[in-house]
């Protein structure tokens, strides 16, 4: 098979980013991510396989539609509505939903469709600097691909970039870092009991692996960010721990990103539990967090 073959899971391609990297971007984003944030906002990210999902606002079974119910043979779709505990995730009724209800986040494509789906856009990347960026989910929890596919858009002098939350394997990471013109690192609470709290996982090898980006690969440029969560990292102590562990390393950017609920209607069209953040994040305290990143 040739490398250009090589077939990866994405959920979604966005054109005309302005806010994954310089430029005008064309960003990529790969099913499958190791952390579960309390905070994601795209769930959809979260498996590394194409999901079933049920907008019951676009539903006709009131109209005498019904046709997933005859067709499941799981019995998982039951007026209107779908039992995600009894459903085999076989995607059979997607394809016959007329009103697109029930549809898929994720399909498979090649390292050759997403190129030729960049290329046509490299009159935009010109001015600006812009190019593809892959994100996710994580990027590289689909490793060979997502390596693939920059060493394709490299070849072809597309501007690479990656917004990755860093837990993957230290090789691997550093080889993909190779082709690499840009990189989106996030670094979400140094504190490692309350990291594994809020996502799931230790921020050891996440760290590790800035540290080695860094040393391995000092000229590339580099933005940092922190996802600023009520209850979770919000508070001075947790964002200048952050700032001081970077103030070391060079050819850096550091920034904070306010929390938003956008994703809490995707949680239910997948049919799982929204996390709960109970608090949003007031503007005054937000902009006063931004301090010890300033200084």
């Amino acid at each position: 098979m040739s490398t250009l073959d090589k077939r990866g899971v994405v959920f979604n391609i966005q054109h005309y980013s302005l806010h994954d990297g310089p430029g005008i971007r064309t960003v990529v984003f790969l099913k499958g991510c190791p952390l579960r944030c309390a905070w994601c906002s795209n769930p959809e990210s979260q498996r590394p396989y194409p999901e079933l999902y049920f907008d019951k606002d676009k539903c006709i079974y009131d109209r005498g539609c019904g046709f997933c119910e005859k067709l499941c043979s799981q019995g998982a779709m039951i007026n209107g509505c779908v039992d995600f505990t009894k459903c085999t995730n076989c995607l059979s009724c997607a394809g016959i939903c007329p009103s697109r209800a029930l549809a898929v986040y994720g399909r498979e494509m090649s390292v050759s469709e997403i190129i030729e789906e960049a290329e046509r856009e490299q009159v935009f990347y010109r001015h600006g600097g812009g190019g593809i960026t892959l994100s996710g989910g994580e990027p590289l929890m689909q490793a060979e691909f997502a390596i693939e596919l920059l060493k394709a858009a490299k070849e072809r002098h597309i501007h690479t970039a990656i917004e990755t939350c860093g837990y993957a394997d230290t090789a691997v990471l550093l080889e993909a870092a190779r082709y690499l013109d840009f990189i989106l690192y996030d670094v979400k609470i140094l504190d490692e009991r309350k990291h594994e709290r809020a996502t799931g996982v230790s921020n050891r090898l996440i760290l590790k692996n800035l540290e080695a980006l860094f040393s391995a690969f000092p000229k590339t440029p580099k933005l940092i960010r922190t996802p600023v969560i009520p209850g979770v990292n919000d508070t001075e102590e947790d964002i200048r721990a952050i700032a001081d562990f970077l103030k070391p390393f060079d050819n850096y950017r550091y920034e904070l990103l306010p929390y938003h609920r956008f994703g809490e209607k995707k949680y239910k069209m997948l049919g799982r539990a929204v996390p709960m953040i109970e608090n949003r994040l007031d503007e005054k305290k937000f902009q006063q967090l931004r301090r010890p990143v300033e200084q």
